[in-house]
């Protein structure tokens, strides 16, 4: 969906007001919080996690949380109270709100190719720029030149595709670089399931800024709204497109009003519990 033939939000928003109960699944970094060099670093952009709050506290929204990060990263980062349900490892791991964690059990042949996918990095002497997480290494190079990402880039995936392709793994590229991952569930599955678990006509969106919300993107088509959230558009199966943080700001607060709308009418309010 291009810049210029964007749709018009409001009759979406309308039905988030008439609704008793919605969902609203957003990814963390890029979306919520601007990139950084520090992962622990990498707060919510200034106003996002007040106005989360207030949605998750009124009730009327089952807020979740889809990202590429380990799930026990973000909650702490959102600091919301009470936290919404987290699926990290780009939906392969679920953290509910009650603390309970499902992470998936790996294959020692999987464990295997990762530690050769390690071994390789320090062969090229990368590892410093790794991140390690259950299932997945990731590397970025979001804060290098040009060229010398595409270099890294290339180094990296040398080694990475054949393992890959040997032993059955994933290789995911993202905005600013490359994860190779055990084969498990993406963040179109996440959003698929989490979607069986609400009633057909319950309100939903998803917001998100890279090429790994894509699947989430299309999964979500025909049943809610996508949203594309980052500073400059790009090419996206996203219906949307909202630059933060003042337009995402902008958003969320106008979700928040039209949860409010149906209390402020008379009507019951849900309790405010995200199950």
């Amino acid at each position: 969906m291009r810049p210029e033939t964007q749709p018009d939000i409001e009759p979406f928003l309308q039905t988030v007001a008439r609704a008793s109960r919605s969902l609203l699944l957003l990814d963390y970094d890029g979306t919520l919080a601007p990139f950084r060099k520090e992962r622990d670093q990498a707060l919510p952009y200034p106003g996002v996690a007040p106005v989360l709050q207030e949605i998750v506290r009124n009730g009327r929204t089952r807020v979740v949380i889809i990202s590429g990060r380990d799930a026990s990263e973000t909650a702490p980062l959102l600091g919301l109270d009470p936290s919404p349900e987290i699926w990290g490892l780009h939906g392969s791991q679920r953290l509910k709100p009650d603390g309970t964690v499902k992470t998936p059990q790996l294959h020692e042949s999987t464990l295997d190719a990762l530690s050769a996918a390690d071994n390789w990095l320090g062969y090229q002497q990368l590892r410093h720029m790794a991140e390690f997480k259950t299932g997945s290494i990731a590397i970025h190079w979001r804060d290098l030149g040009e060229r010398e990402a595409a270099e890294i880039r290339g180094r990296v995936l040398l080694g990475w595709i054949h393992l890959a392709q040997e032993a059955g793994l994933d290789l995911l590229e993202f905005d600013g670089g490359v994860e190779i991952r055990a084969s498990a569930p993406d963040k179109g599955d996440a959003v698929r399931s989490l979607l069986s678990e609400m009633s057909a006509n319950t309100p939903a969106a998803y917001l998100g800024d890279d090429n790994t919300d894509e699947r989430a993107f299309r999964a979500i088509n025909g049943r809610g709204l996508s949203v594309l959230v980052r500073p400059q558009w790009r090419q996206t199966a996203a219906r949307l497109w909202l630059k933060p943080p003042e337009e995402l700001l902008d958003f969320l607060a106008r979700w928040l009003k039209a949860c409010q709308a149906l209390d402020a009418s008379g009507s019951e309010a849900v309790a405010a519990v995200n199950r």
